[in-house]
């Protein structure tokens, strides 16, 4: 099974998505399942995960409403409180959601690069792990210092790093980001998404070869039993095309085996996410 580990769905909705700029109208509209069902059947994927695109537990029900709807949405990342003081009495809620795979936060948005340290937030994390869910980390690099603490704190929570963490592909700068990504992945509880990166580069004018030093990097530092394949659609349409995304990840694959690749596009995903097979 062909997994796409790392896509959204939205309603577009001005007022709550002031993320989406005037520099990013093409996604100022509504993406939902029929239309990425097309890209999916188009590029050999069978299934894909649905992650969380606004913070309210609203958005979770969303995403799980569509999962409940459309059988190619294996799984779902949500968002809750994990700040909350009830957070284990919200988790016990959500654990009877069959496809509710785990949880993210918009770390990256958070004024604080420490935010993830906080007494409550860890206690939050803490919490997961009796329900066996996961926690997708968004950060910018400059915040991978504190996701390192963090895993560090938590060895037996799994962790999914979402788009590399974003390094600044568009100014060719992987220092410090290389030598941090190293030390993250020094923990065995933490996974890594080649995800987001058409959107970091030169969305216009961005080349193939501007990617190989970081995926040389992740791959290198992670494993390929450690790395999963993720889209990011319809965000990629910023830079790229859905295919154009498959294909970057395939070119640099080639040299794999025929199971890494099975990993990279499914399997490892599936095993950390808890995807049950058809």
């Amino acid at each position: 099974m062909r997994l796409d580990a790392h896509q959204h769905f939205w309603h577009y909705d001005p007022a709550r998505d002031t993320w989406i700029t005037d520099e990013m109208a093409v996604l100022k509209r509504d993406f939902l399942p029929d239309e990425l069902r097309v890209e999916l059947e188009a590029n050999r994927v069978d299934g894909s995960i649905a992650v969380q695109a606004a913070q309210s537990e609203e958005e979770t029900r969303f995403l799980l409403d569509l999962a409940s709807r459309h059988p190619f949405i294996k799984g779902v990342i949500g968002w809750v409180d994990l700040c909350a003081e009830d957070i284990s009495e919200r988790l016990a809620r959500f654990s009877r959601e069959e496809k509710l795979c785990g949880f993210r936060h918009i770390v990256q948005a958070e004024p604080d690069d420490r935010f993830m340290l906080r007494d409550d937030f860890s206690r939050g994390i803490a919490a997961l792990k009796e329900f066996g869910f996961t926690y997708d980390i968004l950060i910018y690099e400059r915040q991978l210092p504190a996701a390192i603490e963090l895993v560090e704190r938590h060895p037996e929570q799994r962790f999914i790093l979402d788009h590399i963490a974003k390094p600044r592909i568009r100014e060719r700068i992987i220092s410090p980001w290389a030598e941090r990504i190293r030390a993250i992945a020094r923990h065995p509880n933490v996974y890594c998404k080649v995800s987001g990166l058409v959107t970091e580069a030169d969305w216009r004018g961005w080349r193939r070869d501007d990617f190989r030093p970081y995926l040389d990097v992740v791959f290198e530092a992670f494993g390929p039993e450690r790395v999963m394949f993720g889209s990011d659609w319809p965000v990629c349409l910023l830079a790229a095309s859905y295919r154009q995304v498959v294909e970057l990840i395939e070119t640099y694959m080639e040299s794999l085996t025929v199971e890494e690749k099975a990993g990279i596009f499914g399997k490892n995903a599936a095993r950390v996410y808890g995807v049950k097979p058809d």
